[in-house]
């Protein structure tokens, strides 16, 4: 076991976890992220490494103890490894997922690179419009004649998603931010006998999509509580998704339009101990379920937000994900080469902040409620690139093979990578998205 993980260390810090805590974390086994320009590796464990030891604190707080009563834990380099690619070791009835569309991916422009992202369809459709083709060598050719930062611009204002590749770093973003009254929480009560599950008998309702905020909340469904995904009718998810991160979960549909269907909601939230949002700034606050409103209305809620870039700047209501953010904030370039612009060795961006996002409502629960959290891709970013410090060489002799899983669900036969935060795992596979009913166990 390490003495101190300095990457756990800030990620804790920022979380305002108790510092003593940080060296009760230690790490073990060989690690698969690869030995590339930025310390990804340090960045996933320092993730699982804070959210295991929040969860450990919030079970302390549960049983009636504190800080003194946290045991040393121990995180398998390998079991972050291989849940940091979770979507590469899916296989859904024997089938590898659907990672990235045809249209989605790096483009060469007149004076750079461009990276787009049509993964869902009205993405595609958008990208299309704008450059009036629907092939991968018609895309190639729409772009080769114009200036990068043109197509992002057209792009975008048509609904679409398309980034030029920057050379620099993005402004600096904070990792977290922390708001709210504290301490406005109803009791939690001690743990039920015999579970020992941090989060068992609470609620957290789910306002997210695609694997920031899916992550995160398959995380709190792994330790104990009731999750319930709430999704609009009008904006589909990609079943394969879905089957990498509707662990822990429940699925439904409701249209916040519709009276009936906001009536329903409304319900929910007088429910919920936790409201998990993933869509961009605003997105959520023309419905009144900004952290402001909800708290306003439940004090004791902790309200936690996640979007790309960020709420600083002008790019801050922006829709983006993980590769996009890579390309917008300077990553990509940094990780390419002669004959063109990389990729981390994994969305990072993406499960570093889930992880961190679960590990925030830990420690705000443990801390008695009230509190509203930010977290975006862009501020993970920004940690990664100025302040993760290294740890050294990775242990050699990697395999994913201990840390996958066989499940059935909704999809059929799962295979699967297992939480890295150890344990029995889930108590079942996702079900189809959508089909679950619209309320608490």
């Amino acid at each position: 076991m390490t003495s101190r993980d300095g990457g756990t260390g800030q990620a804790w810090a920022a979380l305002g976890g108790p510092g003593e805590l940080v060296e009760r974390v230690g790490f073990q086994g060989p690690s698969g992220l690869g030995d590339g320009p930025l310390p990804v590796r340090e960045l996933a464990r320092a993730t699982v490494g804070a959210c295991a030891l929040a969860a450990a604190e919030l079970a302390a707080v549960r049983a009636g103890g504190g800080a003194d009563d946290v045991a040393p834990l121990l995180v398998d380099e390998g079991a972050v490894a291989t849940a940091f690619v979770s979507e590469r070791h899916l296989l859904v009835d024997g089938r590898p997922p659907v990672t990235f569309a045809p249209l989605s991916g790096f483009w060469r422009a007149a004076d750079g690179w461009v990276r787009t992202h049509a993964n869902y369809p009205h993405h595609e459709t958008a990208l299309v419009r704008v450059l009036g083709a629907g092939t991968r060598e018609g895309v190639a050719a729409a772009i080769a004649g114009r200036r990068a930062v043109d197509v992002q611009e057209e792009v975008y204002a048509a609904g679409g998603l398309a980034v030029a590749v920057t050379r620099e770093y993005g402004a600096p973003q904070p990792l977290v931010e922390r708001t709210g009254p504290g301490a406005g929480g109803r009791p939690l009560g001690a743990l039920p006998a015999g579970t020992g599950r941090p989060l068992e008998g609470l609620r957290v309702l789910d306002l997210t999509r695609v694997i920031a905020g899916p992550v995160a909340t398959r995380t709190l469904g792994l330790l104990g509580a009731d999750v319930l995904r709430i999704d609009s009718p009008g904006l589909p998810e990609s079943d394969d998704a879905y089957a990498d991160t509707g662990f822990g979960k429940r699925s439904a549909l409701l249209d916040l339009g519709e009276t009936g269907d906001r009536t329903v909601l409304d319900g929910l939230l007088a429910g919920a101990d936790v409201v998990m949002c993933g869509y961009r700034p605003g997105a959520l606050e023309r419905y009144g379920l900004g952290a402001e409103e909800l708290l306003a209305r439940r004090p004791g809620l902790v309200v936690a937000e996640l979007c790309a870039w960020g709420r600083q700047g002008p790019w801050a209501g922006r829709r983006g994900f993980d590769s996009l953010v890579q390309a917008g904030y300077g990553i990509s370039a940094v990780c390419g080469d002669e004959q063109g612009p990389g990729v981390l060795p994994a969305q990072a961006l993406d499960h570093g902040t889930g992880y961190l996002a679960a590990a925030g409502v830990l420690r705000a629960l443990a801390e008695g409620g009230g509190q509203a959290l930010r977290f975006s891709l862009a501020g993970t970013a920004s940690w990664l690139v100025r302040e993760v410090p290294g740890a050294g060489a990775a242990v050699p002799g990697y395999t994913p093979e201990p840390w996958l899983r066989e499940s059935a669900s909704g999809y059929g036969p799962l295979r699967y990578a297992a939480s890295p935060l150890g344990g029995p795992g889930w108590e079942r596979g996702p079900s189809r998205w959508g089909t679950d009913r619209p309320a608490w166990l």
